[in-house]
């Protein structure tokens, strides 16, 4: 069921309208290919092409990392909600991206030289939590369609695994080359996908990167152009590797300033866009719904008990209800990647 009950954006709709919605935001971007941004290492004059050409699955949505995400988006909504108006155009669509001759391109586009480093690690993570719904997803095209994506899923995880023993800091920024968050959405991927490897690699590198933070600066958040919290990711990542008395005891070191006294109010407050036509200033509505998540997260891993729950699950509302009201598709900037953020939140995807 969507938890949409916070957010004015799911005012006077029921689940399948609301999915319906965030559907066709999607569906409006996946093959759209200009205007495309593409973050693309030239070898040679032949590598001058067009997008569709370069990456010919994941074309549209104005660049590679919010085309996987917008096709991530369709799977799980169609997933969830197969009855919803948007559900059939959104199958047509993966069936169209998502073809062994397609994904082959996308390969060899990867696996080029000086490609090691392409999308890492936020495009790579959300490439293999579209792997998971996939694999969740007990439908025959869905199958047809994981195995087509099979070889871009193993070539995006031995990526991460042979880059993390290299890494020797985690990358504490809010933009996409934030370690915390990918990570969480790759050890989720790791354990659908039975990745033991890859879990137990991911447990030990966190532990290595995160364990020992204090005092994390949340008054410093966000910069203008986030659309993560460094702290709030690294606590909703934390909840995953540790046991929830160790993260309990862990969270009150990272971020002492939750409030514990009965008074929620004012300790962290959502964000406000000042112009939704600009790209990077649009990222601070996708911070409003990342940081609802994580709340939400961090919240559900303490005890019933803790005195800390009520501030973090009334800041949560307040940011889920700022950031669903900006989820309109007005503007591409934020309408090619926003639907995908509050999709994540109100299907409660990091949390199941």
């Amino acid at each position: 069921m969507l938890a949409v009950c916070a957010g004015p954006a799911a005012a006077g709709q029921d689940d399948t309208s609301l999915a319906d919605r965030l559907g066709q935001l999607a569906l409006a971007c996946v093959h759209q290919e200009y205007p495309n941004k593409i973050s693309h290492v030239l070898n040679d004059d032949g590598d001058a092409r067009p997008p569709r050409e370069l990456t010919p699955a994941f074309f549209g949505c104005y660049d590679w990392h919010s085309s996987v995400h917008g096709h991530w988006l369709l799977a799980r909504l169609t997933r969830l909600y197969p009855e919803a108006p948007s559900a059939e155009l959104a199958r047509a669509a993966l069936a169209r991206s998502l073809t062994r001759a397609n994904i082959v391109e996308e390969v060899r586009y990867l696996q080029a030289p000086g490609r090691s480093g392409f999308e890492r690690p936020y495009g790579v993570a959300w490439l293999l939590q579209l792997g998971a719904e996939l694999r969740e997803w007990d439908d025959p095209d869905a199958r047809r369609w994981q195995a087509a994506l099979a070889p871009l899923e193993s070539a995006a995880a031995l990526q991460i695994k042979e880059w993390l023993p290299k890494l020797t800091h985690p990358i504490r920024v809010g933009e996409h080359s934030q370690t915390a968050f990918a990570f969480g959405l790759i050890l989720d991927w790791a354990r659908v996908a039975g990745d033991s490897e890859m879990a137990e690699l991911l447990e030990t590198r966190v532990t290595d990167y995160y364990v020992e933070d204090r005092r994390c600066p949340l008054s410093y958040e966000p910069s203008g152009h986030d659309f993560l919290s460094p702290c709030l990711a690294e606590a909703d990542l934390m909840r995953r590797v540790i046991p929830p008395d160790l993260f309990a005891v862990w969270l009150r070191e990272l971020l002492p300033g939750i409030p514990d006294d009965g008074d929620p109010a004012g300790w962290v407050e959502p964000a406000v866009v000042s112009e939704a036509s600009d790209g990077k200033l649009a990222h601070l509505d996708g911070l409003n719904l990342s940081r609802a998540w994580m709340l939400e997260g961090i919240a559900g891993a303490l005890a019933a008990g803790d005195a800390r729950r009520p501030a973090l699950l009334a800041a949560a509302a307040e940011h889920r209800a700022a950031g669903l009201a900006a989820v309109t598709g007005e503007h591409y900037e934020g309408g090619h990647w926003l639907g995908t953020f509050a999709t994540y939140l109100v299907t409660e995807r990091g949390l199941r």
